[in-house]
């Protein structure tokens, strides 16, 4: 599943980091802290992955 917006793709980003180790828990905020409790790392990853070129930087909703 693609992220839907930029905004979405830095969260994921930041939760998967954190999922790896490779960045303390505790530096996460708002939505990257939810993520990495409830995703998998594949899902971090599809998610970490999209492009952020043409995407918006907050989709409402």
């Amino acid at each position: 599943m693609p992220a839907k917006s930029k905004a979405q793709q830095k969260a994921a980003g930041a939760a998967l980091s954190a999922k790896r180790g490779d960045a303390p828990r505790s530096d996460l905020q708002g939505a990257s802290r939810q993520m990495v409790d409830s995703m998998t790392e594949k899902e971090l990853e599809e998610l970490a992955s999209t492009r952020r070129k043409g995407k918006p930087e907050h989709v409402d909703g």
